[in-house]
């Protein structure tokens, strides 16, 4: 088995974690590949092969990813793109979508030896439109897609459509389109429900409204939610897709947000269902 190993080495565990991860691997027989920008904390480790990320996502079987859910999240589309399994071990504070806490890599064995099973979550596209209907690009999310206003405005109005139909128009701080997996990141910190993974739809949740309907809806996977700025001739939007950089759309432009052909696969070693892993995860300190 060839085996990739991404790891966050900002959080304060990760080295050490991935050091064990590594080593546990090599024992139980795997090829391992690391991320090149990792290539310092692992130089004088034998056997390894240092490949950018993508490149390792492309030559893998499995990828692992250390860190917190950013870390999880961030190598997670590379695995979902090459349609490649990645399992998550949490080196950070919640990170609700890794499969391994720190303390339990021994069970790593499991993972070579097939015993596990795969958390099928899906995916945004979300497709920028021009003012004359042009694709301009189109973005992958795994967690959500934020709209917000742009800089020195106080207030935006927000228009939202599905397949076409009026939804709402949500005037305060912006508003968040995101996967059942994504419903316990910025969405959950917004007032919004938790969903259970295995159930697909997409969760609308407003931030911060000043409209009479500011609670959360949940539409079907399949609608196509259309979302611009109200004030289109005079207002900007900000979106920012799985907590990147923000993109500025342009007044008279059209934002879509639908579901994806791309899945990802989450491992899945431990038996504990979703509400057992949540309620773990809230009731840290």
């Amino acid at each position: 088995m060839i085996v990739s190993v991404n790891a966050n080495l900002t959080r304060e565990f990760a080295a050490s974690t991935a050091h064990g991860v590594i080593e546990r691997l090599k024992k139980y027989g795997a090829k391992v590949l690391v991320n090149e920008e990792n290539r310092a904390e692992f130089d004088d480790e034998s056997d390894l092969e240092f490949l950018p990320l993508n490149a390792c996502a492309e030559a893998c079987d499995v990828m692992i990813a250390i860190g917190g859910d950013g870390t999880i999240l961030h190598t997670g589309k590379a695995a979902a793109r090459c349609q490649k399994p990645i399992l998550g071990i949490n080196a950070g504070r919640l990170a609700f979508m890794a499969g391994l806490e720190r303390g339990e890599l021994d069970r790593l064995q499991d993972l070579m030896d097939g015993k596990y099973a795969l958390d099928r979550r899906m995916m945004l596209d979300v497709l920028l439109f021009s003012e004359k209907g042009e694709c301009l690009d189109r973005i992958d999310c795994m967690n959500d897609v934020v709209f917000t206003r742009a800089v020195n405005r106080n207030i935006i109005d927000i228009t939202v459509e599905s397949n076409g139909r009026f939804v709402n128009e949500y005037r305060g701080d912006g508003i968040i389109l995101s996967t059942p997996t994504g419903s316990t990141a910025y969405a959950l910190a917004a007032g919004g429900p938790v969903i259970n993974p295995t159930i697909e739809s997409i969760l609308l949740t407003p931030i911060c409204s000043h409209s009479v309907n500011r609670h959360s809806i949940v539409f079907r996977p399949d609608e196509r939610m259309n979302v611009y700025a109200s004030k289109s001739d005079e207002e900007e939007l900000c979106i920012s897709c799985d907590g990147e950089p923000p993109i500025l759309i342009r007044p008279g432009c059209c934002t879509v947000v639908q579901r994806s052909q791309t899945t990802a696969e989450f491992i899945r070693i431990k038996q504990d269902n979703f509400i057992e892993i949540f309620n773990s995860k809230m009731l840290r300190p």
